[in-house]
């Protein structure tokens, strides 16, 4: 049997030389590990086992391979390939440099035995210990795994091999990896002590993989204390327990310590996270070095003294997907560090309301990797509605603290603070960044960034970790009371002059919250009304409502109906009473915003505005005490459709994004959906009609707002078809388009291209529309010529507001007003259209027509255009200047897409002339002889319909008639959807038969 093996190791050694493999071509696939296995040949024996992409480390190996060997002829493998295979990265994804594993020492005989040793170097692959170069990021992946390496005698085929490990440094894990490391600390620690962990799923993302959450704490009774007990006075009677603080009366108490990533290919925020609860779950005394100014000592972590403290919480990441694929965005193309505010994504949903029900004290989020070992606070300008008093000296010195402990942890010589060395451009006014939100929650919410990705970015972290906890053990009672107080002043209605220090303009000088002409800040309540009187998009409202709840903010509900300043808000209207705890997060989403255009830079957009950017209607109040017939609600159900009257059709308003996705399935399920074109007799042009008996089926699945259409004899309309789409640009255009229930296709395939990117080709436009949004797309189409007397301006892309806007009446502005706010976040306007263009909307020409965001430059838009549209002799191509899909938080924009798309695909009805049943029969027939039916029997079944409508049409039984009438339009749906009937048929037909039943009412 062992000559046998010999034998095939030969052959396979001889294959080898003749295909030899090499890194050049193995480009983004896992190298693989040979196939024959270490325990079929001789023990290797070597002086380590795990090798990394990041730190040059050589190791001594050592086998007996049995008899008189040519030390000249040994070859020594990894991974199956000759070492001389195993060459640098040189660019790109080619790998064709110098070889990185070389034999440096031997091989030679150990004394006069037969044991042969040597010692091997493994290099660094990339020619660096940090490989956060986004190129690199991308690729060094695939080089992770178990190998074997193998000195092979080619004389004989005789082998030692041992199994070993590269990685990029030690403590990596892929995702798959990280609940089997979180298991076996579980059961160590359930062996070694006493302490309490609990495991989680926060839920599951987009691609269905869990959410992993560890608590861990002194026993579970520390859990439900503070969850139960603790966080619940906090946030209703904060005052009660700042004094307990203050006399020594309040006992033992824990206050949580969150530990965090959202960005999983800056990958030392994951794995630091399962060595803080290895060392925090298992070691009784964790002693680590802390660098202060070059001046060194030692730190030790008693974790019975921590846990009477503290309990942690582990977000391990908050984009599994991300981690599986080594990105940054989640599975839907989101930077998930940009949606924590907006939370259109299932992941910072599920995320945050984690974070509003434990509302920790201590928030780290854990990220790499700008120039310099970066920790929070942040450079101007702040969110105004941060108790910034009560956060920034914590905040700096717990920073001072975690980036002493990771210089004293790492290779690294210094940290810095923005908020002490830069003066703009790393800013905390927007809540989009997962320690910022934090923030909104009275947390010390730091964004903590380490420089290179390596063992040294890993070490720096977990030392960041430490240095966090140590902070918040020596000093929580004073951290908690300062959160305490953020409380006290929600609850208490205070709009503290302390804050105003901290909020300054360009040149430095405070100008503090921008109160206007009130004395606080805050108002005494938000109301979002329920009523079609005072509410425009009541879809909305209720989603606001939902996301209030979620995020741990208190909303009621009127009992009775209360009029306030002359309006009358009836039994149901939401009410956010703003002297609450958690008021500064209410405040931050639905309030106007600021104007930070002085600034010479900002890190990200900064406007939120719920109300705007959603389309929902709010009412600010400020009278004290107005809605005293309120109770308090803790979750809320979305309104449905619902269906008035018997009349044969609806008219479905379009006022809502529910009602676009409806239209789209209709037509998806082969129903009839018509478009008015014009505004007549109470139906607005772009409104649907549709017939009640099929809107049924559907009112329990859409909010939608309908009404009995009566007679649409004389009002012209278009037959809807179902839309092709395709998206030139960005993910999170596709996703929008996609969320409202378009169907995208290739651009071949499309009938209408909608772009927010640099592509635009007239030429292959013929029969297609073109819809470009924001200045990329408005740059391809003026470099392209074909639109001639089209000009634009911008200042730079990125700029970004809230805008009032003037909209003019068009089909494609359906469901807008002729004053609306819209947002932009490409800084850009149209300075001139075609001679016989259409122009859909422009900004407002008043002086105040910006109204907040970071945009420089911003005066130029005033009164220029905003959109229009220009048809041509086979196209039609519609510009926006701004940004109708950002990040997913537009909705209220969505409906200008929906309509430009609806306009690109729709007939009117058939050329063909139906005045009666005989002019029917004649089309069937006429289809028939033109293959328009795939078979016979779909031509003879509806021709069957139409004799008995023509029957019963001389008897003047009008019920009967109508009766078939619908039977012949389920079974004209039916055979589209079998693909029986060509699309012109089936639009012809499906059009003259609501034209017969519209003459019969």
């Amino acid at each position: 049997m062992k000559k046998l093996f010999r034998v095939w190791l030969m052959i396979l050694f001889v294959l080898t030389l003749v295909f030899p493999a090499s890194l050049s071509v193995i480009e983004n696939d896992k190298v693989e590990a040979s196939e024959v296995e270490a325990d079929e040949a001789t023990e290797l024996e070597v002086s380590r086992s795990t090798f990394s992409l990041t730190e040059t480390r050589t190791v001594e190996v050592q086998a007996d391979l049995g008899g008189e060997v040519d030390l000249d002829e040994l070859e020594f493998e990894f991974g199956g390939k000759s070492l001389s295979e195993w060459r640098k990265w040189s660019g790109g994804s080619n790998y064709d440099g110098e070889q990185f594993i070389n034999v440096i020492d031997g091989p030679a005989f150990v004394n006069d035995t037969t044991e042969v040793e040597a010692t091997i170097e493994f290099g660094l692959p990339y020619d660096r210990t940090n490989l956060s170069n986004r190129t690199i990021r991308t690729q060094y992946q695939q080089f992770i795994g178990d190998y074997e390496l193998a000195v092979v005698n080619p004389d004989n085929g005789e082998k030692a091999a041992a199994d070993v490990e590269l990685n990029v440094y030690d403590e990596f894990l892929f995702y798959d990896q990280i609940k089997p490391a979180i298991d076996q600390v579980f059961e160590e620690a359930d062996a070694a002590n006493d302490r309490y962990l609990e495991y989680q799923s926060l839920g599951e993302t987009v691609e269905g993989r869990d959410l992993h959450f560890v608590i861990m704490a002194e026993d579970e009774n520390a859990v439900d204390q503070y969850l139960n007990e603790t966080l619940p006075q906090a946030l209703e009677d904060p005052k009660s327990l700042i004094e307990e603080i203050e006399n020594e009366t309040i006992g033992d108490y824990q206050v949580p310590i969150w530990f965090n990533n959202i960005h999983p290919d800056e990958v030392e925020g994951v794995d630091a996270q399962v060595e803080l609860l290895e060392k925090f779950a298992l070691e009784d005394e964790i002693t680590f070095n802390v660098d202060k100014e070059g001046e060194e000592r030692t730190e030790t972590l008693d974790m019975d003294e921590v846990l009477d403290d503290v309990i942690f919480l582990y977000m391990f990441t908050s984009n599994p997907d991300g981690r599986v694929a080594n990105t940054r965005a989640n599975a839907n193309g989101f930077d998930l560090n940009r949606d924590n505010h907006y939370q259109t994504q299932v992941e910072t949903q599920q995320v945050n309301q984690a974070i509003a029900e434990w509302t920790p004290l201590s928030f780290v989020d854990m990220h790499g990797y700008v120039d310099g070992f970066l920790i929070e606070p942040t450079t101007p300008p702040h969110n105004p509605n941060y108790e910034y008093d009560l956060l920034y000296d914590n905040m700096i010195e717990q920073a001072h603290s975690m980036g002493q402990s990771g210089v004293g942890n790492s290779d690294f010589d210094s940290y810095f603070i923005p908020a002490l060395d830069w003066e703009d451009g790393w800013d905390d006014m927007t809540p989009a960044y997962t320690a910022t939100f934090a923030m909104l929650h009275g947390s010390l919410g730091h964004t903590v960034e380490v420089p290179s990705l390596g063992q040294d970015g890993y070490d720096a972290m977990v030392g960041a970790g430490l240095g966090s906890t140590l902070y918040v053990t020596e000093n929580k009672d004073e951290l908690y009371k300062d959160q305490l107080e953020t409380f006290k002043r929600g609850v208490n209605g205070e709009d503290n002059r302390a804050v105003d220090e901290y909020f300054v303009n360009a040149e430095g000088e405070s100008i503090g919250r921008q109160r206007g002409d009130y004395d606080n800040f805050f108002p005494d309540y938000y109301v979002i009304p329920t009523d079609d009187k005072n509410q425009k998009n009541n879809l909305e409202a209720y989603k606001m409502v939902d996301y209030l709840l979620r995020n741990g903010v208190k909303v009621e509900e009127l009992i009775s109906n209360t009029n306030v300043n002359g309006t009358m808000y009836p039994e149901g209207t939401f009410v956010v009473p703003m002297n609450q705890a958690k008021r500064g997060l209410a405040n931050a989403m639905l309030y106007e915003g600021e104007n930070v255009s002085d600034w010479n830079s900002m890190y990200d957009p900064v406007v939120v505005n719920f109300p705007a950017l959603r389309g929902f209607d709010i009412h600010e109040i400020r009278e004290p005490g107005v809605f005293a017939n309120t109770a308090e609600i803790e979750s809320v159900a979305m309104p449905t459709g619902e269906v008035i009257g018997n009349s044969p059709k609806q008219v479905l308003k379009n006022s809502n994004n529910d009602t676009i996705k409806l239209v789209n399935e209709l037509l998806q399920n082969g129903i009839a959906v018509e478009k008015a074109i014009e505004t007549k007799a109470g139906i607005n042009k772009g409104d649907f009609i549709v017939s009640t008996e099929d809107l049924q089926q559907y009112k329990d699945n859409y909010y939608f707002e309908s009404k009995p259409a009566g007679t649409t004899q004389h009002l012209e309309t278009e037959t809807l078809e179902q839309p092709k789409v395709a998206v030139d640009g960005s993910s999170q255009l596709a996703f929008s388009l996609r969320d409202l229930g378009f169907e995208l296709v290739e651009q071949a395939d499309a009938d209408v291209i909608i772009s927010d990117g640099e592509n635009f080709d007239p030429d292959s436009l013929s029969g297609k529309s073109f819809v470009g949004i924001g200045v990329n797309a408005l740059s391809a189409v003026e470099d392209s010529g074909e639109l001639p007397g089209f000009n634009f301006d911008n200042t730079r892309n990125g700029h970004e507001g809230l805008f009032k806007a003037k909209v003019n009446d068009h089909l494609l502005t359906s469901g807008y007003e002729e004053d609306e706010l819209l947002y932009s976040t490409s800084g850009a306007w149209i300075t001139s259209v075609p001679e016989d263009a259409e122009v859909l909307a422009t900004f407002h020409d008043s002086d105040d027509f910006y109204v907040a965001g970071w945009w420089p430059g911003h005066e130029a838009a005033q009164g220029q255009t905003l959109a229009f549209t220009q048809k041509l002799e086979d196209t039609t191509i519609t510009l926006f200047a701004n940004d109708l899909a950002f990040r997913a938080h537009t909705e209220h924009s969505y409906r200008f897409l929906a309509n430009s798309i609806f306009s690109s695909e729709s007939e009117e009805d058939p050329e063909e002339e139906i005045e009666s049943v005989a002019d029917m029969m004649n089309l069937v027939e006429s289809y028939k002889e033109t293959g328009e039916f795939a078979d016979g029997q779909t031509a003879r079944s509806l021709s069957v319909h139409l004799v008995a409508v023509n029957t019963y049409e001389e008897k003047e039984l009008y019920e009967k008639v109508i009766k078939h009438l619908e039977g012949f339009k389920l079974l004209l749906n039916h055979q589209k959807k079998e693909n029986l009937i060509s699309d012109k048929a089936y639009n012809a037909l499906k059009a003259g038969a609501n034209y017969l039943i519209e003459q019969r009412q």
